[in-house]
């Protein structure tokens, strides 16, 4: 059911993306007076699941959630209609207008697609407000994992800024890390400053690393509740005792509770908590696994004041086109981590399965939008790349032909068109294989 909830997502993540990529085309081409022959969600090889004609166009709905088109007239694109491209122009083709309209039509798309961001993280913010967790209100510092720990990060660490910059939101400090190839990371540790350093070729390895735990909030163990069976809950824990330790060793903190209780699988261990004004001790049977059958209160507000933001409609306005081109730096940001071949991002490039990843396993609107609006950047920001078969590619033509007054010729289009096709479909076919590598990983 997991796997279902967030196929349906993604798919109507697509559909709502391509509708709009294609629709800036579509409106841009009308008003030039440009004929569109086809408008299709998904591609349609073969058949067509829906398809009727008004007007001068197609519209119709593809099988395949791989994109969509608009089938311009007179315009060299994927479907190489050579037929129709050794006929006389016609005036109401693309190849007639004039470059800065064709251009327009081009970049159609990809502006819609910034717009449509911009416009869904306007009305985000306007609904949902904004909220966040800062990094000053982690009173008991962080907990790591392996990899954090060899960075030099440790458990009960205050991080203040990176490279000497503050950190506002704790949980965007891993991708401030990796996004501006940070070299330094300041900390309090035992109520003393620090600088840890990052070593060299750390930013590599950390893209790498899947754990979701690189660094984590330190709670105290305040019983939520228990699994079925729970050793402890028949030795007599309740919910809301706290834990605080094991066998008269003062252990305040959950992370450091489940490591301590790693050195007793198998044994019984006298469990200290509080309840209320007591203090209690019940020997409890520790499992092979090295558990007790308890799990913590996980709610962030229980312990710390989550900060939020509301925003009416014109203050929203402002703030969301900001958001928006934040996500435009930082999508760049990570291109060029991607492309650089001394991260060698590249090999953990991800296709349909990463991104379907993405989203929530439960339906959650509100992380529904937020992951269109990234989408919706980033398939803006690839589709102007300047590469044959996409739009950035028809836009370095078009920039090429506005400046030398010369037009390449519709051979050399077509190839182009046809190398650019072949890349892309090795990059589909590459990422699509790192996915399912990493499945049997």
């Amino acid at each position: 059911m997991e796997i279902l909830i967030k196929a349906l997502q993604l798919i109507l993540s697509l559909a709502i993306l391509v509708i709009f990529h294609e629709l800036g085309h579509f409106i841009a081409a009308k008003t030039f007076k440009t004929r569109v022959e086809s408008f299709y969600l998904f591609f349609n090889p073969w058949f067509s699941l829906f398809k009727y004609k008004h007007g001068e166009t197609t519209y119709g709905i593809g099988w395949l959630p791989l994109g969509g088109y608009v089938k311009i007239a007179g315009m060299i694109d994927e479907s190489l209609d050579r037929e129709q491209m050794a006929k006389p122009p016609q005036p109401w083709e693309f190849r007639s207008k004039p470059a800065w309209q064709r251009l327009i039509i081009m970049v159609g798309g990809v502006s819609v697609n910034i717009l449509l961001a911009f416009a869904i993280y306007i009305s985000m913010l306007t609904v949902w407000g904004e909220e966040y967790l800062p990094a000053s209100e982690l009173k008991y510092g962080i907990t790591v994992d392996s990899m954090a720990f060899e960075m030099g990060l440790r458990n009960g660490d205050h991080i203040i800024s990176i490279d000497g910059k503050p950190v506002e939101d704790f949980f965007k400090i891993p991708s401030q890390i990796i996004l501006n190839n940070a070299t330094t990371v300041q900390v309090i540790r035992d109520e003393q400053p620090l600088e840890v350093v990052i070593p060299d070729g750390f930013v590599t390895r950390l893209l790498k690393h899947r754990s979701p735990e690189f660094i984590g909030v330190r709670t105290p163990f305040e019983v939520a509740g228990f699994t079925e069976g729970s050793s402890a809950q028949k030795a007599g824990l309740q919910t809301g005792d706290r834990i605080i330790g094991i066998n008269q060793i003062y252990l305040p903190f959950f992370d450091q509770f489940k490591r301590e209780l790693q050195q007793y699988k198998n044994q019984s261990v006298d469990v200290n908590l509080s309840r209320g004004s007591d203090t209690l001790q019940l020997t409890v049977l520790v499992s092979e696994a090295g558990t007790i059958g308890v799990y913590p209160i996980q709610n962030l507000d229980h312990y710390f004041t989550v900060k939020s933001k509301q925003y009416n409609l014109f203050q929203a306005i402002p703030a969301g086109i900001v958001k928006g081109y934040r996500g435009i730096g930082n999508y760049l940001k990570q291109l060029r981590i991607i492309f650089s071949p001394k991260t060698k991002a590249y090999e953990s490039l991800g296709g349909f399965i990463t991104i379907g990843s993405i989203f929530p396993s439960y339906w959650n609107w509100q992380a529904f939008w937020e992951l269109t609006a990234f989408l919706s950047i980033m398939l803006a920001i690839l589709n102007i790349l300047p590469i044959p078969a996409l739009d950035g590619g028809h836009v370095l033509f078009l920039l090429y032909e506005i400046v030398t007054r010369r037009k390449p010729g519709e051979k050399f289009m077509e190839y182009a068109q046809i190398t650019g096709m072949i890349l892309l479909l090795a990059l589909v076919i590459f990422a699509n294989t790192n996915d399912i590598r990493n499945l049997f990983r």
